[in-house]
């Protein structure tokens, strides 16, 4: 099993970051590969993804910490991938997201395919560190008036 963790700062305080986590229909807009995602009962979220031209629908368990703002995820169908989001308040107005990834070379290569050893490492790392980029960009973007 390999772990990865990575972080970054966000401008917006810590219960707005927490609500974008929690909005699944958003996450195509800063996870690569999700095409779709939609709440699928109390506790999971069905997410239609994409991945090296195959598509097909995996579902994520989700567990809140509460008040620690920690959300733990984990894929069910398959892909053997857990993450946990852990946001810490820096300040009023900026939020730490911290990001840690498990997963099984072997068997996200035998689930996704890819590249073996280092340069699936590297992959991964790329992908994260793409993603949480992505999810600053679309968390700092001021709310629009519905």
């Amino acid at each position: 099993m390999r772990t990865l963790e990575e972080q970054i700062d966000v401008t917006t305080p810590v219960d707005r970051t927490w609500e974008l986590l929690h909005r699944f229909a958003d996450y195509p807009r800063f996870v690569d590969g999700v095409v779709r995602a939609t709440p699928h009962g109390r506790n999971r979220a069905r997410l239609d993804v994409e991945i090296c031209g195959v598509r097909r629908a995996v579902d994520a368990e989700i567990v809140d910490h509460g008040r620690g703002r920690v959300m733990t995820w984990e894929l069910v169908d398959g892909v053997h991938l857990r993450g946990t989001f852990a946001l810490r308040p820096l300040d009023g107005a900026r939020t730490q997201v911290q990001l840690r990834l498990e997963y099984d070379p072997d068997t996200l290569r035998e689930d996704i395919g890819g590249p073996r050893g280092f340069a699936q490492s590297h992959t991964v790392e790329e992908a994260v560190r793409t993603d949480l980029e992505h999810f600053k960009e679309v968390v700092e973007r001021p709310p629009t008036r519905r």
